[in-house]
């Protein structure tokens, strides 16, 4: 899933994807490095950006997503936790809806989704809430009520993928905590998606103040979530991201066929 931020402040690309034209010809060139999923979104979710309008939204991703689903056959996906902007996204060619409030911040989404017959990416947030003291735990108690508000709508399981929300009010012990326990999502029964692309934790470890500095980092993390069981790559870099899944995908197809052969 190739990150398209069309907005001024987003915490790696802003501003330069602020165009249609711009965004969709970026947008195409993630297509062509392997890309499967485009993910487009209107407006920053970094810490402490400016929240804008419904319409202000709608005008930076709705030309864009009618451009891109001309060119290209690659998933649309529309980050946007409103169900307004949903809904427009989906009737002009988007195929999946990723919400970072999973569902839970406006009470019209889970039905917009359904009806449209739409994927959709369940995110876990620690943001306006409460946290519990284990980030596993923490994780079953907000999204489990996502899938009941899903369920409710009548969203099918088949339609689902969670993401554990690395780097939405988790500080970097938080988020290596996640990523060393990751396999305990597997309890869920459900794709995940894992969304640590040039995160603030990825320059904590590695010393990268930029940015855009911090793909190796998150080549890194991508391998590891990867033999955790993570299925979906939210990423800024394409490329780099599919050699390190090519690493670990091999090692798991090893994996698999020791164990058919009876070895330990």
């Amino acid at each position: 899933m190739a990150i398209v931020n069309a907005t001024p402040d987003s915490f790696s690309d802003g501003g330069r994807y602020l165009a249609a034209e711009q965004a969709v010809s970026h947008a195409l060139s993630c297509v062509k490095d392997g890309a499967h999923i485009i993910d487009i979104g209107g407006e920053s979710t970094r810490p402490g950006a400016e929240s804008i309008s419904d319409a202000q939204e709608q005008d930076r991703v709705l030309p864009i997503i009618e451009k891109l689903c001309k060119e290209t056959d690659a998933l649309i996906s529309i980050d946007t936790y409103r169900a307004s902007t949903a809904r427009l996204a989906l009737e002009a060619g988007a195929h999946i809806v990723n919400d970072v409030f999973g569902l839970q911040k406006d009470a019209d989404m889970a039905g917009v989704v359904s009806a449209a017959k739409a994927g959709v990416c369940i995110m876990h947030t620690g943001r306006e809430r409460e946290k519990l003291a284990d980030v596993i735990d923490d994780q079953y108690a907000f999204l489990n009520p996502s899938l009941e508000i899903a369920d409710r709508a009548g969203i099918s399981r088949a339609a689902i993928v969670l993401d554990p929300g690395f780097g939405f009010a988790k500080d970097t012990d938080e988020n290596i905590a996640l990523m060393s326990r990751f396999d305990a999502l597997s309890g869920f029964g459900l794709p995940i998606l894992a969304g640590t692309s040039r995160k603030r934790f990825i320059g904590a470890l590695t010393g990268r103040d930029v940015a855009e500095d911090r793909d190796v980092g998150t080549a890194a993390t991508t391998a590891i979530l990867r033999l955790a069981g993570a299925v979906v790559f939210r990423v800024h870099n394409v490329s780099m991201t599919r050699d390190a899944l090519a690493i670990a995908d091999a090692v798991l197809r090893q994996r698999k066929t020791n164990k058919g052969e009876g070895r330990s």
